[in-house]
């Protein structure tokens, strides 16, 4: 009994691997609504009501092969809508249908195909399975932009002069060409230009029609303007456009522009063509005014070099103990290259360049490295071979940094985590205090052992070290309650002021004495030149395998100093207003900065935050002052470092500490409320792994540490984007109103599960709960399902961690006799092919890829209606066909007890019992052998309005029948609203045109079609197009006029029933929109 009411596999129904789908009706294809005709061909037709667009693009990568995929069976996922949506046509038709037409017995009795896993619920060995779907974003319409054409007054000259602003140029060539001029193209525009002259006279070449066209402000009022000359009204507001030349060969060009930088500079050297007044200006009030500012830049420079370039070498190292001189030497080029790299070319014309605070550790690491290798009884090779590594570095770090604005590349250190560089930052602090110790107690190096701290508290050294331990804490004390910007400057030159007071003013202090104990740095040798650090290049004793030994410090160094540029500029820019940096401009600037310092010899710089910030507000805010901060800065290098014998070390260890203090503050006490714990963990184990062990180690274990915490972070975000069941979203199919119904009773055993993101082996766990969780016993009880619909519309990529995962989900659920779909991919498009290489349908449980959600609920839809006519069935065959009575509910009962085996299956009884009540079979049998429009009137409008057929059989001489063929077009949207549909047989598609895209609407027989704008007299809100050869009934306006003033209460009574379907259909739509776009 049973066998009669089987129904088609999904997986029969389906085309063969082999088969090719059309090309209309693959998922993605964008079909304009410029391209609709009468007719459209039928196999024109949109698969699903989706939003269509070919924007949207698959990640590049995967985790699968390409040879793995190659091996894949193609799938044809359009063919398997393509029998959904058949499959609907054919339950539609088994609505209307009699007993005389038995499409709908063949249509139940087919035989179901094999099934890769028994349906727990059925006795019969019928099994169901889904499909996939895929909703896509709009296309945006592409304008064609149609130039304007010039004005009259224009037109009249081959170089038209814009005049000195935008303004006056528009008013000049008012009025301005309207928007519906030039959309209907040159025909009006050349009428135009032929209008007649209206009282025209001959009376000068001068002459301009007073005319609508005749422009406001005369092109010929203008005066002949010299090259040098000011136009009549000066350029203000800056708005002049940019006129357009017509293109000249290359080297016409170069030879213009070298003419004119000829004429520049004659006219330059040229006394007479000077101006008195500009002169003064440029050369003496200007300078006058940066001259300030200037002289803080300097200052910073100084106490820089003195701070860092000081210690640019380990001093503590007996090799490099007297190379201070000549890392100050180098500090120096580095600034003065980078300064005039930057005041020529940088967005910020105060830009201040200077070396790289944070590289000195890093050179530290490599001349440690370098010293092991190459041997301390090998001085001038370790000299030679550590500061050739220092310029490589260089060179290296600039070929970076270019690379990077070359190709647009700045954006990428957006994904490494701030935290990280805050570590960083942190760790180079401490690397500072370490080093003020170091520099101050004038130790070899500083070790955390107890022969370190025994000789820190030694009488001769403690006070070396404590002095300007105590000055630091002082000064970074007090700058937190004097925030002069000439505070600090004033607080360190008084240090060797006070301290050649007591020198000069005590006989016992003698300062010979006092450089051999460590109070005085240690002179230069005689005659030592600026430029002596030159001379420690000696290539031929360079020993280049220890250069690769440090490769990785490079390395780490470049990374680091990539980090500040990107970070640092765009804060710069915020602060100082400039709203137009272009940040890969900035890039390369860096890049040809640090390129020509290693090719001089010298080391990495970059535009220094704090400096700039500090020179811009005190008045250099000008290349000019950039300029004369490099000029005076080598006129310091050139005095050379025979200062340096006279430097108090507590100068220099003041100021190491301060700004040691002030990166630990800034790494490990200021942030610590901003942070969250983990990531201020990372901060210390950064910080203590660069300060304790290696700096160079540190920073990777911040960035392995950085990626644990993003994994983790990622992993807590769930990829579960929305969840709903099929009662409280539905198909866009607009079904009989029984067909309906029913699908709300049945719904919840419909379950769809949107995801989104990238899915991985951290966000795929929370899915696999949240579906253990749905299949457990108590709650599957309760909540029985049937169809799990996972929607990938939104997920970017899938790792092969998540791919396995799927796997799991799919076993889990055929263990619950539950079929998976997945929706919102093609079965082809790449995340498709990752999921099947991986096995995913083809080893296990079937799976149905469906190419959007539409299809895929549409698709469960079927199968539970296909249960629904069953029991229909069923209680047809327990009556003899001559009665036309319908068991009682106890018989409906009794008949069906045979499929009630499962939660599942009471709950489809449950609700077939509420639709196939015995009063709605009796009227359906009596319908049977009434004729059309009536029986199709009865059968849409029962379940919305009360009245019985003899008042609906007024109505019926008003409806007239017509017949259209696949690809009619039946209206088109934006036409007025002349008729009101109802589909007896075949099937429509309405096309919705919305912000969000295209949406279609499948219309099956047994339904209505464009009601609410004929009823309400509107305009058409969707293009129907006959998918199918149609039999409609139609209600014209004639016929709807007429119905009013003669059978007024039907007339009232069908504008109640029609304003039901339309709140039923917009509540469909609605529900399905927000589930789309959730």
């Amino acid at each position: 009994m049973t066998a009669s009411f089987g129904f088609s596999s999904w997986r029969r129904r389906s085309s063969s691997v082999t088969s090719q789908p059309d090309p209309v009706d693959a998922p993605g294809q964008i079909i304009s609504p410029h391209q609709t005709s009468r007719p459209i061909p039928s196999d024109q037709r949109l698969l699903s009501s989706s939003l269509n667009s070919h924007r949207y693009r698959e990640p590049t990568r995967s985790f699968v092969p390409g040879s793995v995929r190659d091996h894949l069976s193609p799938v044809d996922s359009a063919s398997f809508a393509r029998s959904v949506r058949e499959e609907t046509a054919e339950l539609a038709s088994y609505v209307l249908s009699d007993k005389k037409d038995r499409r709908s017995t063949s249509f139940l009795n087919r035989i179901s195909s094999t099934v890769s896993h028994p349906d727990l619920d059925q006795p019969s060995s019928q099994h169901e399975s889904p499909f996939l779907g895929d909703l896509q974003t709009p296309s945006a319409e592409t304008i064609d932009e149609v130039s304007e054409p010039s004005s009259p007054a224009s037109r009249t000259e081959d170089t038209p002069n814009p005049g000195p602003s935008a303004l006056t140029s528009m008013l000049k060539r008012s009025p301005p060409q309207s928007l519906h001029e030039s959309v209907f193209g040159s025909d009006i525009l050349h009428s135009k230009q032929h209008l007649p002259s209206i009282g025209a006279s001959e009376s000068g070449p001068d002459y301009v029609v007073s005319a609508e066209t005749t422009p406001l402000l005369r092109a010929n009022l203008r005066r002949p303007e010299s090259s040098g000359s000011l136009t009549e009204v000066d350029d203000i507001e800056s708005q002049k456009p940019k006129i357009v030349s017509s293109w000249r060969s290359p080297s016409a060009m170069i030879g213009e522009t070298f003419r004119s930088k000829i004429r520049s500079l004659t006219g330059t050297i040229n006394p007479k063509t000077w101006d008195k007044k500009a002169v003064w200006q440029n050369v003496v009030i200007d300078p006058m005014h940066c001259l300030p500012a200037v002289v803080v830049g300097l200052l910073l420079n100084i106490l820089d070099a003195l701070s860092y370039g000081m210690i640019l070498f380990p001093l503590g190292n007996p090799i490099f103990a007297n190379l201070g001189p000549a890392g100050i030497s180098m500090f120096y080029v580095s600034t003065i290259v980078s300064q005039l790299t930057f005041s020529s070319g940088s967005l910020f014309r105060g830009g201040v360049g200077s070396e790289l605070i944070e590289v000195v550790p890093f050179f530290h690491n490599m001349a440690t490295t370098i010293t092991s290798i190459v041997g301390e009884d090998q001085p001038d090779a370790v000299i030679a071979t550590t500061i050739t590594s220092f310029a490589i570095s260089s060179m290296l770090t600039g070929i970076c940094f270019y690379l990077m604005g070359k190709f647009r590349l700045g954006y990428l250190i957006g994904f490494i985590p701030r935290h990280i560089l805050i570590g960083c930052i942190g760790g180079v602090g401490w690397f500072l205090v370490a080093t003020g110790f170091e520099v101050s107690a004038r130790l070899e190096e500083f070790s955390y052992d107890l022969d370190t701290g025994r000789r820190l508290i030694q009488s001769d050294t403690l006070p070396l070290w404590l002095i300007p331990l105590a000055l630091a804490i002082i000064l970074f004390g007090l700058q937190k309650k004097i925030s002069s910007k000439y505070f600090l400057p004033i607080y360190i030159l008084c240090v060797p002021v006070v301290f050649y007071f007591f020198v000069f003013s005590i006989d016992s202090l003698d300062p010979e004495n006092l450089r051999q104990a460590g109070w005085i740095f240690e002179a230069p040798e005689a005659g030592q030149p600026w430029w002596y650090f030159w001379t420690l290049y000696k290539f031929d004793l360079v020993r280049w395998d220890a250069i690769l030994e440090t490769v990785g410090a490079m390395f780490a160094l470049t990374f680091f100093s990539v980090l500040h540029v990107p970070i640092n500029l765009p804060s710069l820019a915020q602060i100082s207003g400039e709203d137009n940096l272009d940040l890969d401009r900035e890039l390369k600037l860096h890049g040809y900065s640090n390129f020509l310092s290693g090719i001089a010899g010298s080391i990495q710089n970059y535009l220094v935050f704090a400096n700039t910030l500090f020179f811009m507000r005190s008045g250099g805010d000008s290349r000019l002052a950039g300029f004369m901060l490099a000029a005076l800065t080598f006129g310091v290098l050139m005095i050379g470092p025979v200062i340096i014998g006279y430097i108090p070390v507590m100068v220099v260890g003041t100021l190491i500490f301060v700004l040691g203090f002030e990166l630990l503050l800034d790494a490990l006490i200021t942030p610590r409320r901003k942070l969250k714990l983990l990531e201020y963990l990372t901060i210390v184990v950064i910080v203590l792994t660069m300060g304790i062990y290696d700096f160079v180690v540190g920073i990777f274990v911040g960035i392995i540490l950085a990626f644990v915490s993003a994994i983790f972070h990622a992993s807590q975000v769930s990829a579960i984007r929305a969840t709903y069941t099929g009662d409280q979203v539905g198909s866009m199919v607009r079904r009989n109103p029984s067909q309906h119904h029913y699908l709300q009773e049945v719904g919840s055993q419909t379950y769809v599960m949107k995801l989104s993101g990238f899915l991985f082996f951290g966000t795929i766990v929370g899915v696999e709960a949240k579906i253990r969780t749905l299949i457990s016993d108590d709650i599957f009880k309760m909540h029985p399902i049937k169809y799990i619909i996972l929607d990938l519309w939104h997920v970017t990529g899938i790792d092969f961690s998540a791919a396995e995962g799927f796997m799991t989900i799919n076993r889990l659920l055929a263990g619950k006799g539950i079929h998976l779909l997945i929706s919102g991919k093609d079965a082809e498009s790449k995340l498709g092919r990752d999921l099947r290489a991986v096995g995913l349908g083809a080893e296990g449980p079937d799976v149905m890829f469906m190419p959007d959600l539409n299809s895929a609920l549409e698709s469960c839809e079927n199968e539970q209606l296909k249960t629904f006519y069953a029991r229909q069935e069923a209680l047809r065959i327990t009556r003899p066909s001559s009665n036309l009575d319908v068991p009682n509910k106890v018989q409906i009962g009794q008949s069906l007890d045979f499929l009630s085996q499962s939660p599942r299956r009471n709950h489809l009884d449950q609700a077939a019992n509420n639709v196939l009540s015995q009063q709605a079979m009796r009227q359906s049998s009596r319908w049977q052998n009434i004729s059309e429009p009536l029986r199709l009137m009865l059968q849409v409008f029962y379940d919305v309005s009360a009245q019985n057929e003899d008042f609906w059989f007024r109505a019926k001489p008003y409806f007239v029948r017509k017949e259209y063929t696949s690809g009619t077009v039946l209206y088109h949207r934006g036409e007025s609203a002349n008729g009101f549909y109802l589909l007896e047989r075949g099937e429509l598609r309405g096309d919705y045109e919305t912000p969000q895209g295209r949406l279609s609407e499948p219309i099956v027989q047994g339904t209505t079609c464009g009601e609410l704008p004929f009823f309400s007299e509107t305009n058409r809100t969707a293009t129907v197009v006959a998918v199918k050869d149609c039999v409609v009934w139609v209600m014209d306006t004639e016929n709807w006029e007429k119905l009013q003033k003669e059978e007024s209460d039907v007339a009232q009574e069908l504008l109640r029933v029609s304003l039901k379907l339309t709140s039923e259909r917009m509540d469909a739509m609605t529900k399905y929109i927000s589930a789309v776009g959730n």
